[in-house]
């Protein structure tokens, strides 16, 4: 099953980043996770239908209101086990 990380930086801290990424991948049908770094980037990681993670994809550039993104850096990820999207 195809995957990808990927690092969302830009105001993506504070702005329900997170709990919207993971609605938005749970009704693609994604596994994975969202979680915060340290750095005040976003990690996302994602697996399922190559189409679906594309679509993930562009989501991420836009992100929910109040977030501003301003780059959203992508990389082959082994697909995380499970079929559940979880916010850490």
């Amino acid at each position: 099953m195809p995957g990808a990380r990927f690092h969302v930086s830009g105001v993506v801290q504070g702005v329900f980043f997170r709990a919207s990424t993971q609605v938005r991948a749970r009704e693609l049908g994604l596994a994975g996770w969202a979680k915060n770094l340290a750095d005040g980037r976003v990690e996302v990681v994602a697996g399922g239908d190559a189409e679906a993670i594309d679509a993930l994809e562009r989501w991420l550039h836009r992100g929910p209101p109040g977030a501003r993104v301003d780059a959203v850096e992508r990389e082959p990820f082994d697909a995380p086990p499970g079929d559940g999207f979880a916010r850490l």
